[in-house]
């Protein structure tokens, strides 16, 4: 097993970081560009990955309560990870992405994912502020 975490502050409050996290029709303004989540009957989803052209079953988790988004893939059981989003001073948020490998064929490479992770992060502030310059203006 391999595993991946990156962490990220942020310029918002941990509701809204989290709110623009889970939403599922809008993952794809913020995941890597090659991974297009498409819902089905939640927690049922499917990931597309042009890197392989495959669609894999997946579970998706958000759990506002505990600001945790959680997935893993269903059948083959190659991968997992999950999103945490934490409030710190001044309205700021921390979020942390973990990825866990079961299966070597999953993983594409420390190079590859933690690059995809922190890219991810940075798309994930830029929409979190979009979203706070639309509901200003």
């Amino acid at each position: 097993m391999t595993e991946y975490e990156r962490s990220h502050t942020m310029p918002a409050p941990p509701e809204r970081v989290f709110d623009r996290a889970a939403d599922v029709g809008r993952m794809g303004d913020w995941l890597p560009a090659e991974l297009h989540v498409r819902a089905e009957e939640l927690p049922a989803v499917t990931v597309h990955e042009d890197r392989t052209d495959e669609d894999t079953s997946a579970l998706l988790r958000a759990r506002r309560d505990q600001m945790r988004i959680e997935w893993g893939t269903r059948e083959q059981g190659g991968y997992a990870g999950w999103l945490q989003v934490a409030g710190i001073d001044s309205g700021a948020s921390e979020v942390t992405v973990h990825l866990s490998f079961f299966d070597a064929g999953h993983d594409p490479g420390e190079e590859q994912v933690t690059g995809a992770l922190d890219d991810s992060l940075r798309r994930l502030e830029r929409q979190v502020g979009l979203r706070a310059d639309d509901a200003a203006g």
